[in-house]
């Protein structure tokens, strides 16, 4: 099993989700400070819009167009000249917030969510999938799925990969022609552990967060971990692979107290590895 070292890349936000690396930068959500941020590969941050109910996932449109998750309202938006322009409205479609998010080569997007008020102590539930279609519509592709979180769509188009974070597994799915998912299946099992975000390379491996094992672990498509980027004591969140070869994964960590992000404390982080296989077409 290949270990690969990482470094410090910038530090100083509060909890980051949702990268993708687009036009030559990266682009991060920091949550709980609910700013969308631009980074450039020498690490020069632009902050492009506050959304306040919390960004996450982050996606494109074909033609360069900006997608963003809006957590706790449900909504999902496009950035157009600099404001957000309401995409879709899920609210009344899934009973938890919004989360991570897969655009596809067409503009369809996958939102998964949390299934219920996980931060408000509400009972545990499963959670859906929703595909918005390019047009705003949208629908449910899958459900039952316990928290659907990072999400991959395979290089053909033909299967969608998401963590199931609350049961240590990722799944997959046949894709149709028209976005609709079936034929799930187990793609890699984490035991005890919660993966959550994650990417696609362009030999079909997939790098992933585990959040409470402290890893980035690179899985094969026999679902073998076959690397690791070790980032202790700090938590795993989410990994974007780019740069100008594509080869350099970006991890973001937390490292402070779960009390500490509603305070704002700025103890999130992204550094960086570089790792032997590029970017795919798909985070």
């Amino acid at each position: 099993m290949k270990q690969y070292k990482h470094e410090k890349f910038l530090d100083g936000f509060v909890f980051l989700e949702g990268p993708r690396w687009h036009d030559g930068a990266l682009w991060v959500s920091d949550m709980m400070a609910h700013k969308v941020y631009r980074i450039s590969k020498s690490g020069e941050r632009e902050m492009v819009v506050e959304v306040p109910k919390r960004p996450s996932g982050l996606g494109f449109m074909p033609d360069g167009t900006p997608v963003i998750v809006s957590m706790l309202d449900r909504l999902v938006y496009k950035l157009i000249d600099g404001e957000l322009v309401l995409h879709t409205d899920a609210s009344a479609t899934v009973n938890g917030d919004l989360n991570d998010m897969v655009v596809d080569s067409v503009g369809r997007a996958y939102i998964g969510n949390f299934g219920y008020d996980i931060f408000g102590g509400g009972e545990p539930a499963t959670a859906e999938i929703i595909l918005v279609d390019p047009d705003g519509s949208h629908r449910v592709v899958a459900d039952n799925l316990e928290c659907p979180n990072g999400t991959v769509i395979s290089a053909d188009g033909r299967t969608l990969i998401v963590a199931e974070s609350f049961a240590g597994r990722l799944t997959a799915f046949d894709r149709a022609a028209n976005g609709d998912l079936s034929n799930r299946r187990v793609y890699a099992e984490f035991p005890g552990l919660v993966p959550d975000g994650m990417c696609l390379d362009v030999d079909g491996n997939i790098w992933v967060a585990l959040f409470a094992d402290k890893k980035f672990v690179h899985v094969n498509q026999r679902g073998e971990v076959i690397g690791t980027v070790d980032v202790g004591p700090g938590s795993a969140i989410a990994c974007q692979l780019g740069g100008d070869d594509g080869r350099t994964l970006f991890c973001l960590i937390y490292a402070g107290e779960i009390d500490d992000i509603a305070q704002g404390k700025p103890n999130a982080r992204i550094e960086v590895a570089r790792v032997n296989a590029a970017a795919a077409g798909s985070p």
